[in-house]
Parts: C-alpha cells; sequence; structure tokens
C-alpha cells in the first residue's frame, strides 16, 4: 500500500515538546498554586474573586487543550471553588484563527502536496477558530457545501502538557476544599480529551449520531467525508444555520419552545435509546436552522454508557418519584458510588430532586422557576457545603459527563425560556424500557461504526 503524506517534524508526543508546554503552562498554574498554597498553610488571605479573574485571563491567552478542559470545568458541578467557575464559564471557545501560510502546510501534511487538486474551492479565512482546531468552508468536487476542521499543531503534546498541570491544580484544590475528590474527574476528563483530539474517531461518533438521530426531524447531523479526512483533519457537509444567541433575539415563545425540544431530543434519544450522550453541551457546537430545528456540529467529547447506567437514572426517577429510599441507593451504586451513608444519600438527593423536578411534574413549565438566572447555583452551593460537613464523596467516572450534559442543557434551557411539559418528553423517551434491548440497539449501532462497546 502507498504511503500516506508524511507527519509533520515534531508532531509525535515528543518529551521536548511536553517540556516546553509545561513551562508555557505553569506560568498560569505556577501563580494559582503558589497563592493558593498560601493561603493554605500560611494563612494569607487572598481575594478569590480577583484571583480568578486573572487565571482565566491567562488561560484566555493559552491556545489549546487548557482552554477546553477550563469550559468543560465551568459545567462539572463542584470540580472547583465557585469563583473559578463563574470566571472559567467566560471562556470562549473560539480563539485567533491561524494564517493561511499556517493552514496551507497543515493541508498538505494531511492530504499531500496536490491537496487543493481535491476540491472546488477553499476558503483561506477561517469560518470559525476554537482551542484545539479551526474551521474553513470548502466545495467538494461533486459540488456539495463542506466544513473542513484543521487542527492546530502539536496537540497531543499539548494534551498530555496541560492535563498534568490540571491534575496538580485538582489536588491543590482537594488538600483546600475535601467535599469532592476529584480523581475520577480527572481522569474522565482525561480520556475524553484524548479521544477528542482523534478525528478519525470523531467522524466514526459522527456517524453514530446520523445513524441514532435519523428519525428526529428537528435535529440535523452533518455527513462524514472520510476520502478528505485524516487523524488531524475533519471533513464534514456543511449545515446552514444562526448561532443560537442571534437566534433567542427574535424568536417568539413558541420558537423558542420548538429549539428546547428539539434539543432535548438531540441529548436524550441517544443517551435512553443508545447509551450515548453528547458530552459537550456549548452554544459553539450547535447552530439554529430556518425551521427552528437545531443542526450538531461538533462530536469530539462523546460518551458511551453500559445499558446498567441508564437503567440507574431511571431508577433514581422512581425512587423519587415513588419516595423509595432504597432504590436511590441502588440507583447511586449502579453508577459506582460506594461508602454511602444515610447522610451522604440525603445530600446526593437536594441534587438529585433539584435535576429531577422538572420531570416529575406533569404540567407545563420552566426548567428552573425559582432562584438566580444561574441554572442550580445555590442547589449546587448547598449540596457542596453539606458533603465537605460530612466528609466528602468521590462522584464516580460515569457520572461526570451525565451531570455535565443535564447542567449545560439546563442552562441553555433556562436562556430560551422554554416553557414545556418535560415530564411527558421525559416518558416518551423511558415507556417501555429494557435494558436487553438497548444493549441489543448499542451493540448494533457501535458495531457498524466501528466502536468499542463500554
Amino acid at each position: 500500500m502507498p504511503e500516506g503524506p508524511k507527519r509533520p517534524r515534531g508532531e509525535e508526543d515528543s518529551l521536548g515538546r511536553r517540556m516546553r508546554r509545561y513551562a508555557q503552562v505553569s506560568a498560569s498554574v505556577g501563580t494559582l498554586a503558589a497563592r493558593l498554597g498560601a493561603e493554605r498553610f500560611l494563612g494569607v488571605t487572598i481575594d478569590r474573586e480577583q484571583h480568578a479573574a486573572e487565571l482565566r485571563r491567562a488561560l484566555g491567552g493559552i491556545k489549546g487543550p487548557l482552554m477546553k478542559v477550563a469550559q468543560m470545568l465551568s459545567t462539572i458541578p463542584d470540580a472547583l471553588p465557585e469563583q473559578y467557575v463563574d470566571q472559567l464559564a467566560q471562556l470562549q471557545s473560539h480563539a485567533p484563527a491561524m494564517g493561511w501560510l499556517f493552514v496551507r502546510r497543515r493541508m498538505t501534511a494531511e492530504l499531500g502536496p496536490d491537496w487543493e487538486l481535491r476540491f472546488a474551492a477553499f476558503a483561506r479565512e477561517a469560518a470559525a477558530a476554537a482551542s484545539l482546531g479551526q474551521v474553513h468552508r470548502a466545495e467538494g468536487l461533486d459540488g456539495r457545501a463542506f466544513a473542513c476542521k484543521l487542527q492546530y499543531p502539536n496537540m497531543r503534546s499539548a494534551v498530555e502538557a496541560d492535563l498534568r498541570q490540571l491534575k496538580f491544580v485538582f489536588a491543590l484544590f482537594h488538600r483546600i476544599d475535601r467535599a469532592v475528590d476529584p480523581v475520577n474527574i480527572h481522569a474522565e476528563i482525561s480520556e475524553r480529551l484524548r479521544e477528542e483530539i482523534d478525528y478519525r474517531r470523531e467522524g466514526r461518533h459522527m456517524r453514530l449520531y446520523t445513524h441514532m438521530l435519523r428519525r428526529e426531524k428537528g435535529v440535523s447531523v452533518p455527513d462524514y467525508v472520510p476520502e478528505l479526512s485524516t487523524d488531524r483533519l475533519l471533513t464534514m457537509t456543511w449545515l446552514e444555520g444562526r448561532s443560537m444567541v442571534a437566534a433567542i433575539e427574535t424568536a417568539s415563545q413558541r420558537q423558542r419552545n420548538h429549539l428546547a425540544q428539539s434539543m432535548f431530543r438531540a441529548w436524550y434519544v441517544p443517551f435512553y435509546f443508545y447509551g450515548v450522550i453528547h458530552g459537550d453541551p456549548h452554544l459553539g457546537n450547535y447552530t439554529v436552522r430556518d425551521d427552528w430545528g437545531i443542526n450538531l456540529l461538533d462530536f469530539g467529547c462523546i460518551r458511551v454508557f453500559k445499558p446498567s447506567f441508564v437503567q440507574g437514572v431511571i431508577d433514581l426517577y422512581h425512587a423519587l418519584e415513588r419516595h423509595d429510599p432504597a432504590l436511590a441507593v441502588h440507583a447511586y451504586e449502579s453508577w459506582g458510588f460506594t461508602g454511602l451513608s444515610k447522610d451522604v444519600i440525603d445530600t446526593l438527593n437536594l441534587w438529585a430532586a433539584f435535576v429531577y423536578t422538572p420531570l416529575l411534574e406533569d404540567r407545563a413549565r420552566r426548567i428552573q422557576e425559582v432562584g438566580s438566572g444561574h441554572y442550580g447555583q445555590e442547589v449546587a452551593a448547598k449540596v457542596h457545603r453539606e458533603l465537605h460537613r460530612l466528609g466528602g464523596v468521590r462522584p464516580p467516572r460515569e457520572f461526570v459527563l451525565m451531570d455535565r450534559a443535564a447542567i449545560g442543557l439546563g442552562s441553555v434551557f433556562l436562556r430560551l425560556k422554554a416553557e414545556i411539559n418535560w415530564h411527558r418528553q421525559f416518558q416518551d423517551l423511558i415507556q417501555g424500557f429494557s435494558v436487553p434491548e438497548l444493549a441489543a440497539r448499542q451493540s448494533a449501532a457501535l458495531g457498524s461504526c466501528e466502536l468499542p462497546l463500554p
């Protein structure tokens, strides 16, 4: 077989590149460590709000996975103290685009020196730029409109360097506040981020979502174009749409409700029918169609669960519905929680009751009817205080992205001011649920896309 285009020199995950990345990132997190350490061990008082703002500004200047991780942490309850979450949430999924010389060099590395002949047109200016890569609009030889996502160089080395620094920051925060043990949060983020720089895998995820959402008229998924894709170049069909922020400005209540229903189906049909969740409900990962359906655009952060985990989510719903504490314990244990005391279970139930209440009430309502404009913030703070008092808890890995999806979507629904009957939406998904049937559908769908079972 002929060899593909050679990888640019230094693209591998080299020790030298990791060390340079450590030095760059350490300039940002080193000050964080020093100040927090002084506060913890020397009794020095720091202004947490100001400190968090400085950290956000520092991370915002670093292109690469650390910005991506910061965005993820801002939507994982209790991963970091509240002041830091508020600041990290302001990091946007965009960065200054690389210029044409960079693009031409990178495209040559991925598709060979004649790469331009494989397109009828290729835009020199990026249509969007994010933390791990940038997107260019193109036209195929067959006339189709394409989106070409080109990864920045040396991302593998950057990922390993940034994850090591993140582990250090987590350990430091945990010494200060033991309410939530971040070991499994770090492990889950690490695995998902390593997968996210594998664009061939993302292409298979795209095929999986095309299959899972094929009957959902309110959701569109781009077509994967494997002949114009590599490990670091992902080509897909271009889907026209407006940003969610722009769409909300002109939307009626009926249109906002329709958007919320489409998003609910886009995230939870895959979960309850196939055990798959999209773990990154960031506003930049979808656009709004002219008919007020949505386009899903990014498939790097995908989590596949064992059918028993999905059963546990449904079991907890029934436990709250029936006031059945034994079933609640069974649900938590099926997710991987261990050593749960009654007080810890009662505290976890505070969070569960908040998340499940819209699903339990058979009426049209907003996703959150009391509290601030931040979804679940007051409840999360109360749960955190109680867990701290009780000695803390270690969330299982499987719980991390599921919780993140719920919070991320809830925040979007809150912003939409959507008023729908969440109970009926949920009942439509779980009616007739069967673990064996989910397992069979999951196995067939993953197998057809060459993806592993959980």
